[in-house]
């Protein structure tokens, strides 16, 4: 292996999804194809090397919704330059389904801080300024 190539994330909710991914996290949209073997949308989105495959769900399929009890993928994190400027900069755009741990937004683990919010599809994103 050589580096991730993408996730894939399925969503009922796709503008309220792309707007999430491209106007609050930053993801460029590379392509949008309507009418994707059976979806409404396959859309590709970049932010540096990674990138995101957003889809719909197949037509007459009801997608379940995530769960932070089920396996495999629990959440997605990613890396900024400093973690108060980027809860700053969130919670100045209106960004409100932050996750609260013991009363607080921004907490600390092992090594610095960390915030979480959910996409509106359902997925988690972590936020953290430093590494592992």
């Amino acid at each position: 292996m050589k580096t991730l190539h993408h996730v894939c994330i399925q969503t009922e909710n796709y503008q309220e999804s792309l707007k999430f991914y491209t106007e609050i996290l930053g993801f460029e949209l590379i392509s949008e194809t309507a009418n994707f073997h059976g979806r409404d949308y396959n859309t590709w989105l970049k932010c540096g090397t990674f990138s995101i495959e957003l889809q719909t769900g197949k037509h007459g399929e009801k997608l379940n919704p995530n769960s932070l009890k089920d396996t495999g993928i629990v959440h997605m994190c990613f890396k900024v330059d400093d973690i108060h400027q980027e809860l700053d900069r969130l919670s100045k755009i209106g960004v409100k389904n932050f996750f609260v741990k013991n009363g607080a937004i921004l907490y600390k683990v092992e090594n610095g801080y960390l915030f979480k919010i959910k996409a509106p599809e359902g997925t988690v994103i972590e936020f953290r300024d430093t590494e592992m």
